[in-house]
């Protein structure tokens, strides 16, 4: 038996990496742009004070202000990308913690500024934007900002909070480095008696297998790892919400989770509107699983029976070259234009692809607004990373036309959008594999798919989203963060969640302690309420709606220009409602309907 070796950074083909020379020639380049913006650092802070001068005074500070954070974004993003690339390699760990440092000292620089703009009278700034063409052109910017006014310190407050950036990241940072590089997992027996050292990417991958033997070592393996940390994640994760607590608490917000919703002008009720109408319909969710059970012909099934496709092996899976072309099939309903975007994306290298010691785990989409809009992956053969790669470029595809049609200062998307670009891609996908295979058998194994996609967007990040609350609401309350209380907490809710076919008195107890979103302060909902509006995206799209593709590529280049809600609302949907969230589920349920009528045919 031989063990399965993983490439380092400098074996894998170039192809195959992302070209970060069209966002800094070398690092080099890095340096010099590094140089010339603590040199601007001075002027910026040379503002201080003039803001309340004239509206000429104030729109030259803004955008002295907007030019100097354009370059530090681009130092940052491109510091942390090629630290994602190896978190062993330490020129980039370097690298990152120097951007790191200078964002600090950008924070202390700017310190002043959003103290001294509240302190300009409101009916002031109003007269000054109706008579001033050019700052009339940062209302909506100026706007957002000064809702803040309840809730921004004193200029020595704000100094303060700004000099101790780096020790609120502190927690995210470490968990980081423990999750992504330091812990190491052992190896287990495949299915044909090879040694797989098991990583974040194959720990996936392992658990579709369809021998139960694999699974279960698997499962057991990875969260042996996590075991012998579980103290020490607790006091990580504690100390994450514990800052977020107290960041909230020093800002005059009732909860860390009004602060987080705050940010984005999202209504709290947006997020009790979720927990509660998923609740509503977790039956679904547990007659699925009871499904799963009878098909798997188990008489206990756990946590790592889960992810295994329920007829068996994949009938199909595709490699790269096989991916491409089905992404721009399955994305043609979004018009050619769109299609342009992917072909770019897959001729000019916006794409790391392939694992390497050492690189971040999982999939994202970066960049920033002068850079491509790059994505990390850490692609396997298999279906489930065709639709991680349509995801991340329906990410890309939002970031590349918010900033062709957007000027900087509106040329980035809150959060609470970011997830429907990606998922509305992914549901046309699923549309497309069902239009193309008709054969029964892979028909089930696409409608299986997607049962546990929405099982895993829907109903597993609701879960996520349930727990986040319920520690910050904890700690809010004075109870310890231990990992014995996490754990018993986390176990009962997968239960309430996964219902009375599932073990949950099992390894999955530990599943918080490998969460990174439990790390973004309030981020994981949005996966759930994404997935919903996108479902109602592509559902118009597809049916021919009139003016439905407009208003949605309309909204994938809206940028900032509206706060979150009004941009949906533009766009034809009301994200304050629970009808899209219904909508959604009621997709789950007609497809599970579809699923157990092939299935009974197949008798």
């Amino acid at each position: 038996m031989t063990t399965q070796q993983i490439k380092t950074r400098d074996q894998v083909e170039e192809a195959y990496t992302w070209d970060l020379t069209a966002m800094f020639a070398d690092d080099a380049a890095w340096e010099q742009e590094l140089t010339e913006l603590q040199e601007k650092l001075p002027k910026l802070a040379a503002v201080q004070g003039s803001l309340s001068e004239s509206p000429e005074q104030l729109t030259g500070a803004i955008e002295v202000l907007l030019d100097t954070q354009r370059s530090l974004e681009k130092i940052y993003v491109y510091a942390s990308m090629k630290n994602d690339q190896d978190q062993n390699n330490t020129t980039y760990q370097t690298l990152d913690a120097r951007a790191m440092q200078l964002y600090s000292q950008y924070a202390q620089t700017v310190a002043f500024f959003e103290p001294e703009l509240l302190a300009i009278p409101e009916e002031t700034l109003s007269k000054w934007i109706e008579e001033n063409d050019s700052l009339a052109f940062y209302r909506q910017m100026l706007e957002d900002k000064t809702r803040f006014r309840a809730h921004v310190l004193s200029q020595e407050e704000e100094l303060l909070l700004a000099q101790a950036s780096e020790i609120f990241d502190g927690a995210n940072k470490t968990f980081g480095l423990l999750n992504n590089a330091d812990l190491v997992f052992p190896a287990i027996e495949d299915e044909n008696g090879q040694q797989i050292q098991l990583t974040h990417s194959l720990y996936g991958k392992m658990l579709e297998s369809s021998d139960r033997r694999v699974r279960q070592d698997t499962f057991k393996a990875f969260y042996s790892v996590y075991d012998q940390f579980k103290n020490t994640m607790a006091s990580v994760l504690s100390t994450q919400i514990k800052t977020n607590n107290y960041k909230a608490k020093v800002r005059r917000f009732n909860s860390a989770r009004e602060a987080a919703l705050f940010r984005n002008n999202i209504p709290e009720s947006v997020y009790d509107t979720l927990l509660s109408t998923v609740e509503n319909r977790l039956s679904l969710l547990h007659r699925y699983v009871a499904l799963r059970k009878d098909l798997l012909k188990v008489d206990n099934l756990e946590m790592y029976d889960m992810y295994t496709p329920l007829l068996g092996d994949a009938p199909i899976k595709f490699n790269y070259e096989e991916a491409k072309e089905i992404t721009l099939k399955a994305l043609a309903p979004l018009g050619d234009d769109y299609v342009s975007i992917m072909q770019e994306a897959f001729d000019e290298r916006w794409i790391d692809l392939f694992e390497n010691k050492g690189k971040r785990s999982g999939a994202y989409s970066s960049g920033t607004y002068d850079s491509k809009p790059y994505i990390l992956m850490n692609w396997q053969d298999n279906v489930n990373w065709l639709y991680t790669l349509v995801h991340e470029l329906g990410h890309s595809a939002h970031s590349y036309l918010t900033h062709k049609h957007q000027e900087y200062a509106y040329g980035d998307y809150s959060i609470f959008l970011a997830e429907i670009a990606s998922t509305t891609n992914e549901n046309l996908l699923t549309n497309y594999l069902l239009e193309t295979y008709q054969e029964p058998h892979v028909r089930l194994y696409i409608l299986n798919h997607f049962l546990d996609g929405l099982k895993g967007t829907m109903f597993r990040q609701t879960q996520f989203a349930e727990f986040e609350h319920f520690m910050y609401e904890s700690d809010a309350n004075g109870q310890p963060l231990t990992q014995q209380f996490l754990s018993d907490n986390y176990r009962e809710m997968n239960a309430k969640y996964y219902g009375p076919s599932v073990n949950s008195d099992s390894e999955i107890a530990l599943e918080w302690t490998r969460i990174p979103h439990f790390y973004y302060n309030y981020y994981v909902f949005q996966y759930a309420t994404g997935f919903a509006a996108a479902t109602a995206f592509s559902n118009w799209i597809l049916a021919g709606k009139e003016g439905a593709l407009e208003k949605y590529l309309g909204f994938l280049k809206s940028g900032s220009s509206q706060y979150a809600i009004d941009t949906m609302k533009t766009a034809g949907l009301d994200m304050t409602q629970s009808d899209y969230i219904d909508a959604a589920l009621d997709v789950f349920e007609n497809r599970l309907n579809e699923f157990e009528t092939l299935l009974a045919q197949k008798k």
